[in-house]
């Protein structure tokens, strides 16, 4: 009787440069793909409301600090400025968001809605947390 003889299969190495390629690919996507948000130019916490209503995304946010500084996005502004710079921010895309400090002082607050409304901004939506219920 004859011998037979065995095939040896070589192994052949585990390449992960494959996996690797994927797990960049992913990681891009989800960096291209999720969404961000920009940080505020300067700390400005909302008054609390009993509304419970969540404020849409819009195209133009206008800051006021406790000190009176204005923002909208991360732009710095000034008071005269600020009704063309959000005229130029928003476009036709709906409500404007005020963001305004809670120790803020309200004529300063008042003041910004009226220009706001002296560039014939109609839409305007003042940002307030939920009030918490203790």
């Amino acid at each position: 009787m004859m011998k037979l003889q065995r095939r040896h299969k070589e192994r052949s190495p585990v390449s992960l440069t494959p996996l690797i390629d994927m797990v960049f690919v992913v990681l891009i996507f989800f960096m291209l793909a999720g969404r961000v948000s920009a940080p505020m130019p300067f700390e400005a916490k909302p008054p609390e409301s009993d509304q419970e209503r969540r404020a849409r995304n819009s195209a133009a946010t206008v800051y006021v600090a406790v000190e009176g500084r204005l923002a909208v996005g991360q732009t710095k502004t000034t008071l005269g400025k600020l009704g063309g710079l959000v005229r130029d921010r928003r476009g036709d895309d709906g409500p404007v968001r005020v963001r305004a400090d809670e120790d803020a002082a309200a004529n300063r607050v008042i003041a910004v809605l009226a220009a706001l409304r002296n560039a014939d901004i109609r839409q305007v939506r003042l940002l307030t947390k939920p009030a918490e219920n203790s």
